[in-house]
């Protein structure tokens, strides 16, 4: 006699066919549905087999759940006499009925969800669940979907049971004892997998660089999708990451089995994953078996507030649909289209900017369909609904960089965000931009492949005093850097650099360094990275001349970072990308009493070629020979 023929035997009235529990529902009864992965197909097939026999069984029976990963018949026209869909997260199968006004969607954010069923703001009828089979004491796992799953048994009248013995058993808030179900049905069937799409270029540089945010012990919270395997796949070689999040994937058990993620740093639930529900492929569920180290908790804890402001150096990483240059965020309809929900981004987001070392991550790629509409927007279309709000979001990240907005104003958001916009939408965003008053109205923006930001030509080096830089060219949004930079410059500094006295740095000088044609000069800024920021340092410059293969070298450090290697390796860095340019070497204007620059160009070029005109060298370097 197998463990399910003993529970049987125990309780007999719990054993009945579908057909006969289907025929204690009645008209305008709420039914509730496992999620995701979780959901019980075979029950559902059933019931809709029952209605489909009995055509007038009941009427308008409402139907609730999360997000939906098989087909979702209740939300068929066909059966509208007996089924109203109302679901807290529109997915694919059911995104049409939505937006044709044949089912409803109920926005809410997930960590609310349970409330409603506890307070009997919903109140159910029948849960339709999905179990694993019971231990030898009769409990039974909700295995990968607790989310609000536990809520909902708690609350509904009737609980009906698929008891399949290919749902993993998982450790934490995950069991129920048999003596609290009403109905079991014992049926095995493979549970329903989520592939996501195979990441495509613009993901991985997306993942890449979202991994030079991410901080070695940093306990993460991720998104579904195809962006997050992306994600996941590019923090191999980080350590000792927590996982605390609604969704536990493929991705990041692959991390789990690597041992990138331990846990080990979290500062709650410390050596646990901890997640809500699980949507992956049977290996995962493999994993998750009677894992000690793995607990699914109900939702109202994975994604409270409270909970989530706790853990120190939380970061939550989400995907949107779009932003517009002020920093809002949609990833739940457009314009006045539904097309997912509020899901538990806003959660997250929110509740990670009030934890010690908390980040906030929204990534997206530029465009979308085939590249013909841009994702970054002036303002989000009327009827949108703003999922994050301007305080929400950190850090964007897009396949061509990073914007950090984080304490910006709006004039700095926007020239971040067109940065990391598709090049051929940026002219159109400046253009509106402008219009709405966003940025400068002389605002300047070169086109094309010349305007271009050569993210390839990003290096780091350590300079021999051990000061590790980040060089990298100078991009369209840099001019709040750029300023403060020029003004931090003493009087004897700016003199050395402009060879003349200069008091003020104005925007329309500001852009002559920030706004340039990369074909035909580099400005490479020199800095020190810390956790949000960037700290500049120094400027390096070339600009070719039109007569020659020479072109214009200048550069400066800020004083109090002068005499530490800077110099030396911006100089280094500007002559290998203009060898790389074809240029046979440089030339430079020195006032004769700057000997420090005077020394580093003779130690890097000790056979350059210079005189002197009242004061200044003229100084003309070979490539073919020093550095």
């Amino acid at each position: 006699m197998n463990s399910i023929d003993i529970w049987k035997e125990k309780y007999p009235n719990k054993f009945l066919s579908p057909k006969e529990i289907f025929s204690n529902i009645r008209r305008g009864d709420r039914i509730f549905l496992s999620t995701g992965c979780g959901e019980p197909q075979y029950l559902l097939q059933s019931l809709v087999n029952y209605i489909e026999e009995n055509p007038k069984a009941f009427a308008e029976a409402e139907v609730f759940h999360i997000w939906t990963m098989g087909v979702a018949p209740y939300a068929d026209e066909r059966f509208s006499y007996n089924f109203r869909h109302n679901s807290f997260f529109i997915s694919t199968s059911s995104r049409n009925a939505v937006n044709q006004g044949i089912a409803d969607y109920t926005p809410i954010f997930l960590s609310k969800l349970p409330e409603l069923f506890r307070r009997g703001r919903i109140f159910l009828d029948i849960a339709l669940i999905q179990t694993s089979v019971p231990d030898k004491n009769g409990y039974v796992s909700l295995g990968i979907s607790v989310d609000i799953t536990k809520a909902a048994i708690e609350k509904s009248r009737v609980i009906v049971a698929q008891m399949n013995p290919l749902m993993p058993r998982v450790h934490g808030d995950t069991f129920i004892h048999l003596s609290k179900i009403d109905y079991i049905v014992p049926y095995e069937e493979p549970l329903l997998e989520f592939n996501p799409p195979v990441e495509d270029e613009a993901a991985m540089l997306i993942g890449n660089y979202v991994a030079k945010i991410v901080r070695d012990g940093d306990t993460l919270q991720i998104g579904y999708g195809s962006m997050p395997n992306a994600i996941l796949s590019q923090l191999k070689n980080k350590k000792h990451l927590g996982i605390h999040s609604e969704l536990l994937t493929d991705a990041m058990v692959d991390l789990l089995r690597d041992g990138v993620i331990d846990n080990s740093m979290k500062t709650i639930d410390r050596g646990k994953t901890v997640a809500s529900f699980c949507m992956g492929t049977a290996p995962t569920y493999k994993f998750i078996d009677d894992n000690p180290t793995i607990e699914f908790r109900t939702i109202d804890y994975t994604n409270h507030p409270s909970i989530i402001s706790q853990i120190h150096n939380m970061t939550a990483i989400n995907a949107a649909l779009q932003i517009d240059l002020t920093g809002q965020a949609t990833a739940e309809s457009i314009g006045n289209t539904f097309y997912s929900g509020i899901g538990g981004s806003a959660d997250f987001m929110r509740a990670t900017t009030f934890a010690p070392g908390g980040k906030t991550i929204l990534v997206l790629k530029s465009t979308a369909r085939d590249d013909s509409i841009s994702r970054i927007v002036p303002f989000l279309e009327s009827g949108t609904g703003v999922t994050l709000n301007r305080g929400d979001v950190h850090y964007v990240v897009t396949e061509y960089g990073i914007a950090y907005l984080h304490g910006k104003n709006v004039r700095e958001r926007a020239m971040a965000l067109i940065a990391i916009a598709h090049p051929k939408f940026r002219p159109w965003l400046i253009d509106e931009a402008k219009r709405h008053n966003l940025i400068y109205r002389d605002q300047a923006y070169i086109p094309g492949k010349a305007g271009e930001y050569p993210r390839h030509l990003e290096s780091r080096r350590t300079t021999s005093k051990g000061i590790t830089l980040y060089l990298r060219p100078v991009k369209i949004s840099d001019e709040p850097l750029i300023k403060d930079f020029f003004y931090s410059l003493s009087d004897k500094s700016m003199y050395r650099r402009f060879l003349s006295m200069r008091f003020d740095f104005p925007h329309p000088a500001r852009q002559e360094f920030v706004v340039i044609d990369y074909t035909r000069e580099m400005v490479l800024l020199a800095c020190i990275e810390d956790e949000e920021t960037e700290y500049l340092v120094g400027i390096g410059q070339f600009i070719k001349e039109k007569d020659s293969h020479y072109a214009e070298l200048a550069f400066a450090v800020r004083d109090k970072w002068q005499n530490k290697g800077i110099g030396t390796e911006l100089l280094s860095y500007l002559t290998l990308l203009g060898k790389s340019e074809g240029l046979h070497g440089f030339t430079a204007y020195v006032l004769a009493e700057n000997s420090p620059m005077l020394h580093l160009l003779e130690k890097s070029f000790p056979n350059l070629q210079k005189h002197i005109e009242e004061g200044t060298y003229n100084i003309r370097i070979e490539f073919n020979e020093g550095a």
